[in-house]
């Protein structure tokens, strides 16, 4: 096998030099009759492609490349080289290489000046990675090796597209300043059409990509077709380029390089009928005299447009100043939707979307009488708080619809980047304005109904606090000059109607819940969540699952036993998802046979549909042992019954044991309540003996639920008291009511969700607070019908209602008689 040489005219033959093509003695046969391993070392290269037949040179920079090169050249092994999809991997596996290349040879070793390692190499046949078999000290891999289809000498269309190549790559390279036009030379003196096609591929300047695409190509000829697709579009592009820098090179200098680029890029725009720039700018500046800008806000406009006009299109700054301009106007300047005044259509709307919640309608409908007869008013901050699943959201919804205003929703939970409100100022990479800015273009107006969800799950970290960003947003006094970091420019909120909705109130920091106005929308008793669920949920679900009305029918006593049974929640949320169960079911058995099995839900058909019950209501135990009380207590989806006992066993010292997953506050009731009924023993006619003869166990059942609070304490005192006298508890009584050191009763929170709790349980006796009697008298007569209610001060007016002259059987005396005589 020889390696014959092109030389070019200026060159001498006998010069130490490589060859750029191996001929292989003119026969291909050879250059493919070769023993290649299946599993042959992997040279990764860096946007570089080598064909079969050609001699290049590569700079070995990677310390595993360098062992492999070593290695290969000192065995006359093969090796395989492939090219890397992104130049910037340092260790790449399988997935990081394209997997068609070349099987090559190590021709020579060359030591650089620069002490550097450059490996000649050569090619030899195109080759397919299959897997990675090992990543050290180098890659290597199993290849398949590819046969080449080369047409007959012959054919004369092959002889033709091989000459069509030839004549446009001397072509490009007479019309580019990149290639030396001595490559011409070599060019013509290549006569095999097999190592012109490849050197050509291999040393032209194409884009890597249509390097891969011509290797991955099987058949020579069609491989030389795409070839020439290409040259033919590279040389067009020169020539166009070529008469572009004819035509700009009169009006330059030749030393103004930025200039000259500029010159050809809006040569280029001419030839396209303008620049693009220029259009957009005129189409702002049209547009910026018809906003309704104040005069500080109008300079500021023309002020950054003009910076946008000496500013380089292909400059980074160029984008963020142009989407500055672009939302500055998109913004809703002086534009707002007219309201609907009408009240009796308002309150005709909230009452189709929601059933109950008759403080916030009223609140509502308030607001639109003031802003009819003033025509002109701040909107307020509304903060609904109350259970999940009660409305909130929603009733944003049905407010703007009222009001005929658009509808915004911002999601705050989770939000913790005091950015998120504010936004960035435009000087950093990737600005953008707040979302409340973002959500007004979106909207399309500056009055829109603006729901500020979960406002009190809320973070803060380093990027600052958005809780505090929120107070100029919600101050009606602030609010009509916010501003935002990226705008820079005042924009009015204040017509803006701002709900912002809450679970828990003790989360929202003061200066922020200072500036809403709070209203409770509390849980549904189970009389409202029936007709919520006829009215509301039933057509909804019936409508999402392709059900129709006259399909299925679910009477009152289903949906009232699916509430009591198979759901535990203030709102109705649980209870649309086991609606919307049933439905599923339906569906699918009719799908699968053809018809309805059951038109009517009856209570009996709910364990098929809905499984056995999931919760059973809590009862009222009754009151035949002493020292078990009946107690109202709040929790997150509504209020609950729980039950405090006290038994007592003897023990020297009379120790306290508190059990039932107790909180401190809770706790600290027990030892309140123990404490007070030491120091007024003979209140009960108690034995002080008593306590240091007994130990006093308290406890509060279901232990995995954590219980805390001070609402128990006089439930807690109550049963102490029961079990320390053996009298028996007033029957279907509870009570709840904080207790103080001096017996005094303070009042708690949660009444209604409390009240309610009690209804289910089948109470009909409350003690409570006298300063909750307000909080009474603001519930509707229909949450309290059937109950009783005893409206205390201090202790002693609870153990005389509560505690009944009747004691247990079995009762030990521990009364002060008793221990005299013995």
């Amino acid at each position: 096998m020889k390696i014959d040489r092109y030389f070019t005219e200026n060159e001498d033959p006998s010069d130490n030099a490589f060859s750029l093509i191996a001929d292989f003695d003119g026969t291909e046969d050879q250059l493919f009759d070769i023993k290649v391993d299946s599993n042959i070392p992997v040279l990764p290269l860096r946007n570089m492609i080598l064909f079969p037949g050609v001699l290049m040179p590569v700079s070995i920079g990677r310390r595993s490349s360098l062992k492999l090169i070593k290695e290969a050249e000192k065995k006359g092994s093969y090796i395989a080289v492939v090219c890397q999809k992104m130049a910037q991997t340092e260790e790449p596996v399988l997935e990081d290489l394209h997997r068609i290349g070349t099987v090559a040879k190590i021709v020579r070793l060359l030591e650089m000046p620069d002490q550097s390692t450059t490996a000649i190499l050569q090619g030899m046949v195109r080759m397919e990675l299959k897997e990675i078999t090992s990543t050290h000290p180098y890659l290597r891999a199993n290849v398949d090796v590819l046969e080449e289809e080369i047409p007959q000498k012959d054919n004369k269309e092959f002889t033709a597209l091989v000459d069509s190549c030839k004549d446009l790559t001397i072509r490009y390279i007479k019309s580019s300043d990149i290639l030396h036009q001595e490559s011409a030379f070599a060019i013509r003196n290549i006569t095999n059409p097999m190592f012109l096609i490849h050197f050509i591929c291999t040393n032209m300047p194409l884009k890597i990509e249509q390097k891969i695409e011509l290797i991955k190509i099987p058949l020579l000829s069609v491989r030389a077709q795409k070839l020439l697709e290409i040259l033919t579009r590279e040389v067009q592009l020169e020539e166009i380029k070529a008469s572009i820098q004819l035509r700009a090179r009169e009006d330059i200098d030749q030393q103004q390089r930025e200039y000259f680029l500029q010159q050809q890029i809006k040569t280029i725009q001419d030839e396209l009928g303008g620049s693009g720039q220029e259009q957009e700018i005129d189409e702002m500046r049209i547009k910026a005299e018809k906003m309704k800008w104040d005069l500080e806000t109008k300079n500021t406009f023309l002020k950054e447009l003009a910076k946008l006009e000496r500013t380089h299109s292909q400059s980074p700054d160029y984008s963020v100043q142009l989407n500055y301009l672009q939302i500055m106007l998109s913004l809703p300047w002086g534009i707002f939707t007219t309201d609907n005044i009408n009240l009796k259509n308002a309150e005709k709307t909230l009452n189709k979307d929601h059933y109950g919640l008759e403080k916030v309608k009223e609140r509502i409908l308030e607001h639109l009488a003031v802003l009819k007869l003033k025509n002109d008013m701040k909107s307020p901050i509304i903060c609904l708080y109350g259970p999940p699943g009660v409305g909130k959201t929603s009733l944003g919804k049905s407010i703007a619809a009222s009001l005929k205003r658009k509808y915004i929703r911002m999601s705050l939970g989770g939000v913790h980047d005091e950015a998120e409100i504010r936004g960035h100022r435009k000087t950093y990479v990737g600005a953008m304005p707040g979302r409340v800015i973002k959500s007004l273009v979106k909207a399309g107006s500056s009055n829109p109904v603006f729901i500020l969800d979960e406002v009190d799950k809320l973070g803060n970290d380093r990027q600052g606090d958005p809780s505090s960003a929120l107070l100029e947003v919600l101050d009606p006094e602030q609010n009509s000059t916010f501003h935002d970091n990226f705008l820079d420019v005042d924009f009015d909120l204040s017509k803006v109607m701002f709900i912002a909705t809450a679970n828990n109130l003790n989360t929202i920091p003061g200066p922020l819940l200072d500036r809403m106005e709070l209203i409770e929308v509390s849980g549904y008793i189970t009389e409202e969540k029936i007709e919520i669920a006829r009215k509301h949920l039933l057509p909804k679900e019936m409508e999402a699952n392709g059900i129709k009305k006259t399909d299925i029918k679910i009477p009152k006593d289903t949906l009232e036993l699916i509430i009591e049974s198979y759901t535990r929640e203030s709102g109705v949320r649980e209870l649309e998802k086991k609606i919307n169960k049933i439905f599923r079911k339906s569906a699918r058995q009719y799908a699968t046979d053809g018809y309805f099995a059951k038109t009517e839900i009856k209570p009996a058909d709910l364990v098929d549909f809905l499984g056995t019950p999931e919760y059973t209501r809590d009862k009222y135990q009754g009151n035949e042992y002493a020292g078990v009380v009946t107690g109202l207590a709040w929790t997150s989806v509504g209020g609950e019954i729980l039950f405090v006992e006290t038994s007592l066993s003897r023990g020297k010292g009379g120790r306290l044991t508190l059990t039932g997953n107790l909180g401190d506050v809770m706790k600290e009731s027990a030892m309140l309540a123990l404490e007070y009924i030491k120091a007024h023993a003979s209140l009960l006619n108690l034995s002080e003996e008593v306590f240091d003869n007994w130990n006093i166990h308290v406890h509060v059942p279901e232990g995995a639920i954590p219980k805390d609070g001070p609402s128990a304490g006089i439930t807690m005192a109550t049963s102490l008291a029961s079990a320390l006298t053996q009298r028996k508890v007033k029957a279907n009584l509870a009570m709840t009511g904080e207790i103080t050191l001096r017996g005094k009763v303070l009042p708690v929170g949660g009444v209604k969700e409390k009240i309610l709790a009690a209804k289910r349980a089948g109470i009909k006796e409350i003690i409570m607070s006298a300063e909750n009697k307000k909080n009474i008298d603001e519930i509707q007569d229909m949450y309290l019908k059937g109950l009783t209610f005893h409206y205390v001060n201090d202790v002693r007016e609870v153990f005389a209602i509560a505690l009944t002259d009747e004691k247990v059987a079995d009762a030990v005396d521990f009364s002060v008689k008793k221990a005299a005589k013995e």
